[in-house]
């Protein structure tokens, strides 16, 4: 009795080629076959793309054939003299803080006096900073850039405690708050003279705005 296995519904012949295929060797051919045989879809009638083959790629380049330069090529391009270009170059607010012991033309004082001059605190570096815009000339940058510098910093500290005091007629706590700020400003002030006397950079970046409006609009009178 032949079992359920002994036949293909699809191919009734194909117990007798399977075991013929077993004694012959594999067959190529025989997994050639289509594939609608064996129940799959039906082969494509298009044929596979052919790629055309791989471009080669160009040989590499050896160290032989770099360029070489001699060294009659390799001075070409050497330092052949001239001015050197500066390393460094000093800023103008730099030099605004260097003192000098040379006197100032138009007064006969010498320069780091006049410098330091302006933060002197209360009135007195006040008057002198306005003082020195009105005669010093414009040439004169350093003595000039620290007198405006000064007058606005005492014009600052000047607002700030007018604001405090006014407010100190409603409340005991901004009075102490002023007496506060008067310490403060005067110390920052007597250190700002030294420091600028001295030679070193004294630069007052809350009044940068109203030391350049100061410096230009109060210019030498003309005598």
């Amino acid at each position: 009795m032949p079992k359920k296995f002994d036949t293909n519904p699809l191919d009734p012949d194909f117990p007798e080629k399977a075991k013929a295929a077993a004694h012959a060797g594999p067959d190529v051919e025989a997994y050639r076959a289509p594939a609608e045989n064996f129940g799959g879809p039906p082969s494509s009638p298009y044929s596979t793309a052919e790629f055309p083959d791989r471009p080669t790629a160009p040989p590499s380049v050896t160290e032989d054939e770099t360029q070489r330069f001699n060294e009659a090529q390799f001075n070409a391009y050497a330092f052949q003299g001239g001015q050197v270009p500066a390393t460094y170059q000093q800023s103008p607010f730099a030099e605004m803080n260097q003192a000098g012991e040379r006197k100032e033309s138009k007064t006969g004082i010498q320069e780091k006096w006049l410098i330091g001059i302006p933060y002197i605190p209360f009135t007195i570096g006040l008057i002198a900073g306005l003082i020195l815009l009105l005669i010093i000339p414009k040439e004169e940058n350093k003595v000039r850039f620290h007198a405006a510098q000064g007058l606005a910093a005492h014009a600052g500290i000047l607002i700030v405690t007018t604001i405090l005091g006014i407010i100190g007629n409603v409340t005991d706590l901004a009075n102490v708050g002023s007496m506060l700020f008067t310490i403060l400003t005067t110390v920052m002030l007597v250190v700002f003279a030294v420091k600028a006397w001295q030679g070193k950079p004294v630069h007052i970046q809350p009044v940068d705005d109203l030391t350049n409006w100061l410096e230009e609009k109060i210019g030498p009178i003309k005598s």
